[in-house]
């Protein structure tokens, strides 16, 4: 199965338990009295929606090069998680408010609803469900090496977390009495601020890959040693790199004898990148200057 329809293969996976899981936790929500399963279902949601972004930006992130993008179309899986990222962060920010405001109402004397046992339970099937999906998702991302997928898959821990806030404000607000019913609202704000870190982290990354920011230094060490293990390059220096989707591009200078003829210092820099697309897979784009050691 190829990269791309193993892609589609876990978030049609996901998406199908995110359809299940936002109208079951919608009418739970509803009939159950629960701001925060109502709250948990919006993010569901907001998931459901994710995987139909990156459905469509993987399949334009796998096109070939072609004349108008001589580095291929990778930045499609970028631009999905940057989605991604801002989606999450606006229902973080809804539930908050939402959250907030049912504790204001509570604070000035009002009366809240209790939640009923259905919200309850579907909070817990919530998070078992999700915990999966993320488990199954994280494991195909970096098998895969997807930063969309990736980040989906975080959105599916993100709302198991989510669920498992909800399910402890529910629970407190049946099981200890109704002058207790607080906690759903307090449950769902706390889910939210969740949200608001982990959507953070996901927009930082992808951010940077958008403004071409570099490797970590980690792995740029790493190339470093590759191009110094190679007999007769001397000195690598000036190492630039970025990443392009899920690929790497590497521009990298090095120094050799100036007396070798031209051919063998083609073929040496041939050698150079040789190393470094086997090392980081042959869609890498590496480009290699050549110098005369003084």
């Amino acid at each position: 199965m190829t990269r791309e329809k193993e892609i589609y293969k876990v978030t049609i996976i996901g998406g199908l338990v995110n359809l299940f899981l936002l109208v079951f936790k919608f009418v739970a929500g509803i009939l159950g009295h629960s701001a925060a399963m109502v709250a948990d279902a919006t993010h569901s949601l907001s998931d459901f929606i994710t995987d139909i972004v990156v459905l469509a930006f993987v399949r334009l992130g796998n096109r070939p090069k072609d004349k108008n993008h001589d580095y291929g179309h990778g930045k499609y899986e970028t631009l999905a998680m940057t989605i991604i990222g801002v989606a999450l962060m606006i229902v973080a920010i809804g539930i908050i408010v939402e959250g907030a405001k049912k504790i204001a109402f509570w604070a000035r004397g009002g009366q809240l609803e209790e939640p009923g046992l259905l919200a309850f339970w579907a909070a817990v099937v919530s998070i078992v469900l999700k915990e999966a999906v993320y488990r199954y998702s994280i494991i195909k991302a970096r098998k895969l090496d997807s930063k969309a997928v990736e980040a989906n898959a975080w959105h599916h821990r993100s709302d198991a977390l989510s669920s498992l806030g909800t399910a402890i404000g529910i629970g407190g607000a049946i099981f200890l009495g109704d002058r207790w019913a607080i906690l759903d609202p307090i449950a769902s704000v706390i889910v939210g601020a969740v949200l608001v870190k982990v959507a953070f982290d996901i927009l930082k990354e992808a951010v940077g890959d958008l403004m071409e920011q570099s490797l970590s230094d980690k792995i740029e060490n790493e190339m470093m040693e590759l191009v110094r293990g190679i007999p007769g390059v001397v000195k690598p220096h000036n190492l630039r790199t970025r990443r392009i989707g899920n690929h790497y591009a590497i521009e990298i200078h090095i120094m050799m004898d100036g007396d070798i003829t031209l051919k063998e210092a083609h073929d040496k820099a041939t050698e150079v990148e040789e190393v470094l697309r086997e090392h980081y897979g042959k869609e890498t784009h590496v480009a290699v200057h050549v110098e005369p050691l003084e």
